[in-house]
């Protein structure tokens, strides 16, 4: 399934998670999946610290190697953020009055995907942590075979 696809499902499912321009953002992501990748679930929110800035939208994507964040700027061009397992350190949720907020941490930045309903907090944690976690020892067995 496409980002779009998967993206749709998951505001259908969550409706008071803010997100606009689903399409745009969910294109970004799509053009950069490798031949190798498939994507296993995606999602919507803005990539921003603040619940009153709800122009940043972005789709984010979790495929069998990575996570992709991508976003489409209003006049041109775009962002990609990718974060692999051998860079995640480790993921907090917040739940607010209204909105809940995720934030990924990784070596080099924090990721922060804010205005997600708070429903869907629970799934999303699920789903990170397991990819995560399920890379993250695979990533280990390999360097443990390479040094052998």
């Amino acid at each position: 399934m496409s980002c779009y696809e998967l993206a749709m499902e998951f505001k259908r499912k969550f409706p008071s998670t803010v997100a606009w321009r689903i399409f745009q953002n969910s294109k970004v992501v799509d053009q950069h999946v490798n031949p190798d990748e498939n994507i296993t679930y995606a999602f919507v929110g803005q990539k921003n610290e603040s619940p009153f800035d709800i122009f940043q939208t972005a789709a984010i994507a979790i495929t069998n190697k990575r996570i992709m964040i991508g976003q489409k700027r209003i006049l041109f061009g775009y962002s990609l953020n990718s974060v692999t397992p051998d860079l995640y350190n480790d993921m907090q949720i917040y739940q607010g009055l209204i909105w809940g907020k995720l934030v990924i941490d990784t070596v080099n930045e924090q990721v922060v995907i804010s205005n997600l309903s708070k429903d869907a907090l629970v799934e999303l944690e699920t789903v990170i942590s397991s990819f995560m976690m399920e890379e993250k020892m695979k990533y280990g067995q390999e360097k443990r075979l390479e040094k052998n």
